[in-house]
């Protein structure tokens, strides 16, 4: 009799135990490296904002903006450990991944308008690369586009020559080295967090970056000049733990994927306008020197940077880049 009771008793404390599992929200640790007031900081507020209300506190999302629990280096090796969950990286940080091909969006005016790239990122192109990812143990969710790379300096940077020997933050991609190299200036790595102190102390002279990031970081404070280039097309792949999200509830997941849709939405109507009034509030500071390129300067440093296409390649993938050019209409060979 007292083992069936103790039976009774254990079954009761399971059947709790598994009520309480139920119960128990599923976590997801959103780290980003850039500042909470940003695109993409406001993006993951509002991804968390959905998801919570969506799937009625049934997933809980705990946002970590400014590199507050990794940096640069070391987010991508923490999703693949599952030490969190979701990431919306830059391009540059699948390179060292090994799924080379995303290195593609690194190369410089492989874009000239936000319409030329939706035509990659969200068509057939696009789709291909972010199925690629899950053999990394990686989900690849969606492209969010955010804005063009300017950049800033102390002195003013018109000319292919005006690069010679200065030295520019980069983030860790090797046809970013390239591309500055081309020019002769002298590139260095350098984690987000830590390029305003660089740029303050002169242990860099230069960096590329998109207004809302050369606002919100404040570079304008450190840099006299700011050359709007529109040199580099930079954007966010949102990426999910692979294991992670396939292990998602059913019905979870179908939540989840319509929050991914409509966060994306939501990013891509905010980018461009936040970047504009960036460069808005940094005009008004009058702290640096903004200059627009004309265009015959634009021409005399996109000719002297495409040839960075070429050389990659072997390495990006002839076709890809090739089938980037059939949807654009560019022709590196009309320059």
């Amino acid at each position: 009799m007292k083992i069936r009771h103790w039976i009774i008793s254990l079954a009761a404390l399971g059947c709790a135990a598994s009520a309480w599992a139920q119960q128990s929200p599923i976590v997801i640790k959103f780290s980003h490296v850039v500042a909470t007031d940003t695109p993409k900081g406001k993006a993951a507020e509002y991804f968390k904002k959905l998801a919570e209300e969506r799937t009625k506190g049934r997933v809980k999302v705990q946002v970590y903006a400014n590199s507050v629990l990794y940096k640069d280096k070391e987010e991508m090796e923490a999703l693949q450990l599952g030490a969190v969950q979701v990431l919306a990286p830059t391009f540059s940080k699948f390179g060292p991944l090994g799924v080379r091909e995303f290195e593609v969006f690194d190369l410089p005016y492989l874009f000239d308008s936000f319409e030329e790239a939706h035509k990659v990122t969200q068509g057939p192109v696009g789709k291909n690369l972010l199925n690629r990812l899950s053999v990394k143990g990686v989900a690849g969710l969606a492209f969010w586009d955010n804005a063009f790379k300017q950049i800033t300096a102390n002195k003013p940077l018109r000319k292919p020559e005006d690069f010679r020997g200065v030295k520019i933050r980069i983030q860790p991609s090797k046809v970013v080295d390239a591309q500055f190299r081309t020019l002769g200036a002298n590139p260095q790595v350098l984690a987000f967090s830590e390029v305003y102190q660089a740029l303050q102390t002169g242990v860099v002279d230069a960096q590329d970056n998109p207004f809302s990031n050369i606002d919100t970081q404040k570079f304008y404070e450190v840099q006299k000049y700011l050359m709007v280039s529109n040199h580099g097309y930079h954007a966010y792949v949102l990426i999910a733990n692979k294991k992670f999200w396939d292990g998602l509830p059913p019905d979870i997941r179908q939540i989840m994927d319509g929050v991914v849709r409509d966060t994306t939405q939501y990013f891509n109507s905010i980018a461009q306008k936040d970047d504009q009034d960036a460069l808005a509030h940094i005009k008004a500071t009058g702290k640096t020197q903004i200059i627009t390129l004309t265009k015959e300067e634009k021409n005399a440093l996109k000719k002297a940077m495409v040839k960075v296409h070429r050389d990659f390649e072997s390495q990006i993938g002839k076709e890809l880049i090739q089938s980037i050019y059939r949807e654009t209409g560019f022709d590196p060979d009309k320059l």
